[in-house]
């Protein structure tokens, strides 16, 4: 590093005082490093110095250059920095909220393959909000994110496949969608799987999987009448083998959910649009 003046050997370096790894950990010595580096054009070593400044690592906190920086790693392709950035500008917290300056930034991170931007910024065109409306851009955005894992994405995408809605109807698909989701532990997901069993729409119908995925549902915090009436009027049998079957799953559910929509990095509220 001394001979070559290499920023990428300082922000190593500048991690390892960050994180503690092989030196004690110390954030002055971190936020001194990744200043040098950011100095000479390193985009993580950018990134890394506007979380600091954001929140009071290594020194004060200052928004204002946090935010110079952030849009600075973003402009210079770091794709995490530009979703978080877009999360400060929908926040309106740490600076004004600006819907078009979120969508540009969302919209640098979906081209570069981040799910989260892409289900964010698919939100956005759905509902017109610092972009003009468009189903068929918020069902295609949808289905990136939703072919990468992503649950809520996932969710969405099979609403949209089931209704239509941007994209060809195919509600076989949009079961497929809802069960990865469901098997992730995504209750409104396990609702729509179980309405789908107990009409037969899209998949086959099966009365016990309907009373299986409700009961599952129900214990996350997803209720549905209709599933309710359904489950009632069920077969005393097909009830006490949809029971049985949703009872190992209840038991081993966690009482906090997945968060809806998580910053990826380092932002600490996670913001919807």
């Amino acid at each position: 590093m001394a001979e070559k003046n290499d920023p990428k050997s300082m922000t190593l370096l500048a991690e390892l005082y960050a994180d503690g790894l092989g030196v004690p950990n110390d954030d002055k010595k971190a936020a001194e490093w990744y200043k040098l580096a950011a100095a000479r054009g390193d985009r993580e070593a950018i990134f890394a110095l506007s979380m600091f400044k954001l929140t009071g690592r290594g020194g004060p906190p200052d928004r204002p250059e946090a935010v110079r920086l952030l849009t600075e790693a973003a402009n210079r392709g770091h794709v995490v920095g530009a979703y978080d950035l877009a999360l400060l500008y929908l926040d309106g917290q740490t600076v004004a909220q600006d819907l078009p300056r979120a969508a540009e930034f969302l919209r640098l991170a979906s081209d570069a393959g981040n799910p989260q931007a892409q289900y964010a910024l698919a939100t956005l065109y759905k509902e017109g909000r610092g972009v003009p409306k468009n189903l068929e851009e918020a069902a295609r955005l949808l289905g990136l994110a939703a072919r990468t894992g992503h649950t809520d994405a996932e969710i969405e995408y099979g609403i949209a496949l089931f209704n239509g809605t941007g994209v060809t109807k195919d509600e076989a698909a949009a079961g497929r969608y809802f069960l990865r989701a469901s098997q992730k532990g995504s209750a409104p997901a396990q609702s729509r799987l179980a309405l789908m069993y107990a009409s037969g729409r899209g998949i086959k119908a099966d009365p016990v999987e309907a009373g299986r995925w409700h009961l599952i549902a129900r214990a996350g915090g997803n209720n549905d009448l209709f599933l309710d009436e359904f489950l009632r009027n069920m077969k005393s049998l097909d009830r006490t083998t949809a029971e049985n079957k949703a009872k190992p799953w209840i038991a081993r559910m966690s009482p906090i959910g997945p968060t809806p929509f998580p910053p990826a990095q380092a932002l600490s509220k996670p913001v919807k649009p």
